[in-house]
């Protein structure tokens, strides 16, 4: 196929040789098959903010690193200089976790190279060689529901140990690969540590896991994975294939009514998301 332009210059550059064909067509990127000598490879191509339907939404970014205090006023000032940079800030954000993260063996793909708005990174595929799909596009047994739903929380535990926290985390970015889930979409990863949201957004992560697979294995639909998960690295005693219980007793205490409104808002828009996805 013709390569668009974006790719064109990686082909002049001499990082990939040829484009095979578009895989998906997203809400923040395209993506594209691409040869890279003997490999074959995606190529997630990031749209400009103005063509981009997700919000970068300030409880993602919130205390963020930036490179210096210039380009931290000029973000917070929204200047033509700081859009730039909070552009830029948000495409290295996913390449940032995805070196992170694989290197902590989490289950994502593996970056290879980032260049002027593209990432290149390893290909995720099924048991015969194609483009794995995604989870919403499946259905399993009970049995399948369970296995899975039990590795993607031991991928969440890991990610939660070197501080990272996915932020959209649900069956539209969860590939079945030959050999399990592997997770995608990263650029809203959230700082486990620095951002006064990661609580609430862990736990959304978790229960949206809970409520895909309970369709099929409804035994989930029950278990309180994400406060117990939480609980466990609040208090500093979460670790790589920790055993679960999916049991918490939540304690006596004043409603956070602020917290309950805005989990009802949540909702709302990731409904709103859902069906646009489906679409």
């Amino acid at each position: 196929m013709k390569a668009p332009a974006r790719l064109q210059a990686l082909i002049e550059e001499g990082l990939i040789d040829s484009v095979v064909r578009q895989l998906k067509s997203g809400k923040e990127a395209d993506v594209y098959v691409v040869r890279c000598g003997d490999d074959t490879c995606a190529a997630k191509v990031y749209k400009e903010a103005n063509k981009r339907g997700f919000r970068q939404a300030v409880d993602y970014t919130e205390n963020r690193k930036v490179r210096n205090s210039r380009q931290g006023r000029a973000m917070a000032k929204r200047t033509a200089y700081g859009r730039q940079q909070q552009e830029a800030a948000w495409q290295s954000a996913e390449v940032d976790a995805l070196y992170r993260l694989a290197g902590a063996g989490v289950r994502v793909p593996r970056p290879s190279n980032f260049h002027d708005g593209v990432l290149l990174m390893e290909l995720v595929t099924d048991e015969h060689g194609d483009a794995a799909p995604r989870l919403n596009d499946l259905s399993f047994t009970a049995a399948e529901a369970l296995q899975h739903h039990a590795t993607l929380l031991d991928e969440v535990v890991r990610m939660l140990c070197v501080g990272v926290i996915h932020g959209d985390l649900s069956e539209f970015n969860v590939l079945l690969a030959a050999d399990g889930p592997v997770i995608i979409d990263l650029p809203q990863a959230v700082d486990a540590a620095g951002n006064n949201h990661a609580p609430r957004m862990l736990i959304r992560d978790v229960n949206n896991l809970r409520n895909f697979f309970g369709q099929y294995a409804p035994s989930l639909l029950g278990t309180q994975y994400g406060p117990e998960i939480w609980a466990l690295y609040a208090a500093g005693q979460l670790l790589p294939g920790a055993p679960l219980t999916g049991r918490y007793e939540r304690k006596a205490g004043e409603v956070d009514l602020s917290s309950v409104l805005r989990e009802i808002e949540d909702a709302r828009l990731e409904e709103a998301d859902r069906v646009l996805r489906m679409g």
